[in-house]
């Protein structure tokens, strides 16, 4: 008798112990959000407004690792000069990044602090 009194009183608080075990895989969602998805989705922003200010006389490199400058530009093809009088057409998306002095790739800012 008093086993089944106990395990009914241990079971009363069950709405507010059924929460209380969400919490922590709340907070992991909201971890992995801002250490995650977030930095991904303004990486993504950036990525696409680099390729719409895309201009003819750019130096860009493409996800290939092909270093060229821009000598045309449609909406889905950009036209890269690779060396003198050698053209390639490549799909917009294909273009990793800009190119910097020389050929370099531009550093990339560092977080600092904390």
């Amino acid at each position: 008798m008093i086993g089944v009194a106990h395990a009914s009183a241990a079971g009363g608080g069950g709405a507010a112990g059924g929460f209380a075990s969400f919490i922590p895989l709340i907070l992991i969602f909201v971890v992995f959000y801002f250490l995650l998805i977030r930095p991904q989705q303004k990486q993504a922003k950036r990525h696409q407004a680099f390729l719409n200010d895309l201009k003819k006389g750019h130096k860009v490199m493409t996800k290939g690792g092909v270093h060229g400058v821009i000598t045309g530009l449609t909406d889905t093809v950009v036209t890269l000069e690779i060396a003198k009088d050698v053209s390639i057409k490549v799909n917009r998306d294909a273009i990793g990044g800009p190119l910097g002095e020389g050929g370099a790739t531009p550093a990339k800012k560092e977080i600092q602090g904390g």
